[in-house]
């Protein structure tokens, strides 16, 4: 059995970091970088629960980031608020169903 995906399902998303990434007191990634957000499969899952991602839990989604993130978001970078919320609103989105965004957000 092949696990194929619609054609017109995204795969990745992006978002531009509106702060730099800092690691260990240095400049990771800098403001305006675009960080592109891959689909996490089953494997990127494993050990983390889809509860506190869907809940944004900062600890989740630092150990999700560098499974799913291109430039790599390493664990223990430091991300700014703002730029974390875009990350888990990434995540959040490639996580509900179908049905929960159309209730959210109805075609017309």
């Amino acid at each position: 059995m092949t696990d194929t995906l619609p054609a017109d399902a995204p795969v990745f998303r992006e978002f531009t970091l509106d702060f730099p990434i800092m690691l260990a007191g240095r400049v990771l990634h800098p403001a305006g970088t675009k960080i592109a957000v891959r689909k996490p499969g089953s494997g990127e899952l494993r050990g983390l629960s889809l509860t506190d991602l869907v809940q944004l839990d900062v600890v989740s989604l630092e150990t999700l980031a560098p499974r799913i993130t291109m430039p790599v978001i390493q664990k223990g970078a430091v991300l700014d608020p703002a730029d974390l919320m875009q990350l888990g609103g990434e995540v959040m989105d490639f996580l509900l169903p179908k049905a929960a965004k159309e209730a959210v957000s109805p075609q017309a």
